[in-house]
């Protein structure tokens, strides 16, 4: 260990059986009062306090060879005896958790998240750090290889070994891989870009790497630059169902379905794989929107306790909406594709009452016990920040175009927000966003923040989307599985008949609510979430034939309902209604003039010939 190094950190795998990492922290220069230790209670970018030292197995302390007395403080505090000389803390974490968020081990990889492993070292935050990589024990893991951003600080590429940060803040934005994994590489900007997939799967890796390339490349032209990097890490984990991401300064961790990699490098893009490149260019959006250009109570972070901003609709909502539109600006997908998309998150929003309860300002600032902590009432009471906030970013776009006759986007206030904010290392004051818009458009925009963020009204998009030759159009889903995005079915005679739920699992015995949604034919009936509905007029009925059955009868008609709660058996009588118009529908409008085209081609980055 260096001499240049106050703390210094060893981690590896220490039984994959039982799932235990094991972690030693080394300070040098420990407190001679007492050196304080906690652990995160969050980790940025997921904003709920995920409580990671309740996975810390045991701790233990020495000093030389001395052992030294440790007090439990709070939840994640440790205090040390004082000591003279070099202070240990050994201890283990138990990795189980298989998303992007904290740590998991078993013997076919390791992951963990800086945050639910690495100790801070109170008073020392801004020391220089050490990290050695370990190899777990046994020859089955000799293929094993190491990926992270992580600087290397005497490790090999992809190797075991040393490797630094400057401080604590830096150590823990660098998740960690360990496994036996698919590397390929590209470059952007003249920055190598690694993507990383551990599980199995069948990737065609060259078309992932030709496809990122276009998709990273588009956003290192909006912003103007990359920030300063020595490398980009794609880390991937393909499992059968999964679906998630979580930024980093110079790496992202991802989980996803095997079934939406690409197999084929010159098949059409499937809605699965359109699905995967949105998340990583949304998180790869992240480089810059929230990991550089961030709240200013996020500078420094403060990882023991709750950040609180109104303005997760920017951060989170504003990349939202640049994830997708960038797939249809590389030409990645067709414009039709982008706007099904679009489509989608409409009707997302459109679909739960929250939106007229919650605003997005508010939705921001109760990440941390309602967006992320959501229970059976959340569509009742919820707006997402995510699809609500990309909703807000399109409106605010497509209204500094037309306001400012094209001279001014939502390209133009980001690149702004990168100069002023972002690049510098700034931290975005509450309201800064909205003065920065109305400062480079010269436009007033004091009406559309005061509707589109304090105000639980619908944005009126139709109208909006119709000058820039998009017609939109609301229709009744079909089935539960109708997401939107896709035209009427023009053989559908009849309307869907619903009850006004969600329903959990698609077995045949009972039919599990776990929502029922306000203004619903269940809600108006007495149904409630947890219910079992076990039979409609005297027939049983299940998760896989419910709505096979509804579709018999027709709107209006009345049904005897009975269901299990708890242990009891509830009859109800419900007045069966029809979907509600809820469900969007974007196309391009044929007949556009040349100002509307021309409009629709720059929003979109399409050549005019092919807007019109």
């Amino acid at each position: 260990m260096s001499d240049a190094h106050t703390i210094h950190y060893c981690i590896w795998p220490a039984d994959a059986h039982a799932h235990l990492l094991k972690i030693v922290c080394t300070v040098q220069r420990p407190d001679g009062g007492g050196q304080v230790f906690s652990l995160p209670a969050w980790t940025p970018g997921s904003y709920m306090i995920r409580d990671f030292a309740k996975n810390v197995v045991r701790l233990k302390a020495a000093c030389g060879s001395q052992p030294v007395e440790v007090e439990k403080l709070d939840k994640q505090t440790w205090r040390c005896a004082p000591c003279d000389g070099e202070l240990t803390i050994e201890y283990e974490v138990y990795a189980w958790d298989l998303s992007v968020r904290a740590a998991h081990l078993d013997q076919t990889h390791a992951y963990f998240n800086g945050t639910s492993v690495f100790l801070r070292v109170h008073g020392q935050d801004d020391g220089a750090c050490t990290v050695e990589i370990r190899p777990p024990a046994g020859d089955r893991y000799r293929h094993w290889r190491v990926a992270t951003a992580m600087r290397r600080a005497g490790a090999e590429p992809y190797g075991f070994g040393l490797y630094g940060a400057d401080d604590y803040e830096e150590l823990v934005d660098h998740p960690v891989e360990m496994g036996e994994f698919s590397l390929a590489t590209f470059e952007v900007a003249g920055v190598p870009h690694d993507i990383v997939v551990t599980g199995r799967h069948r990737a065609a890796m060259a078309r992932l790497c030709r496809d990122l390339t276009e998709i990273c490349n588009h956003h290192v032209a909006l912003f103007g630059e990359l920030p300063e990097l020595e490398r980009y890490v794609f880390l991937v984990m393909a499992v059968g169902e999964g679906y998630g991401g979580l930024e980093h300064r110079a790496s992202c961790s991802l989980l996803c379905s095997r079934a939406s990699l690409p197999r084929d490098g010159d098949a059409p893009v499937s809605d699965e794989y359109r699905d995967f490149l949105g998340l990583c260019s949304h998180e790869y959006f992240h480089t810059w929107n929230v990991k550089r250009i961030k709240p200013a109570v996020f500078v420094p972070y403060d990882l023991s306790r709750e950040s609180y901003t109104r303005q997760l609709w920017a951060f989170e909502g504003i990349t939202s909406y640049y994830d997708e539109l960038a797939l249809v600006r590389s030409q990645r997908i067709s414009a039709e594709s982008y706007l099904e998309l679009l489509a989608q998150t409409i009707t997302r929003v459109l679909r739960g009452s929250g939106r007229l309860k919650q605003t997005v300002a508010e939705s921001s600032f109760d990440a941390w016990t309602k967006f992320y902590k959501q229970d059976e009432n959340a569509p009742n009471a919820v707006v997402s920040y995510y699809a609500k906030g990309a909703m807000v970013a399109l409106a605010l776009d497509l209204t500094l175009r037309e306001r400012s006759a094209g001279a001014v986007s939502l390209d133009d206030l980001m690149r702004a927000l990168w100069q002023r904010y972002g690049k510098p290392g700034r931290g975005v004051p509450e309201g800064a966003i909205e003065q920065l818009a109305a400062e480079i458009s010269g436009v007033a925009l004091d009406d559309f923040f005061d509707q589109a963020l304090r105000d639980t009204r619908d944005l009126d998009l139709a109208p909006l989307l119709q000058r820039f030759g998009i017609i939109m159009e609301l229709r009744p889903a079909e089935s539960s599985r109708d997401k939107g995005g896709k035209p009427a079915d023009p053989k559908r005679t009849r309307p869907l008949v619903v009850l006004g739920v969600r329903i959990a699992g698609n077995g045949s015995e009972g039919a599990s609510l776990i929502q029922v949604l306000d203004g619903g034919a269940a809600q108006a009936a007495g149904l409630s979430a947890g219910d079992v509905l076990i039979a409609i007029d005297g027939i049983r009925v299940g998760g896989k034939n419910l709505e096979a059955m509804l579709q018999t009868y027709s709107p209006g008609d009345e049904v005897a309902v009975h269901v299990f709660r708890r242990d009891e058996l509830l009859e109800f009588q419900v007045t069966l209604q029809a979907a509600p118009a809820d469900t969007c529908v974007l196309g391009l409008s044929a007949d556009v003039d040349e100002v509307t085209a021309a409009r629709r081609a720059a929003w979109l980055g399409l050549p005019e010939r092919d807007s019109k």
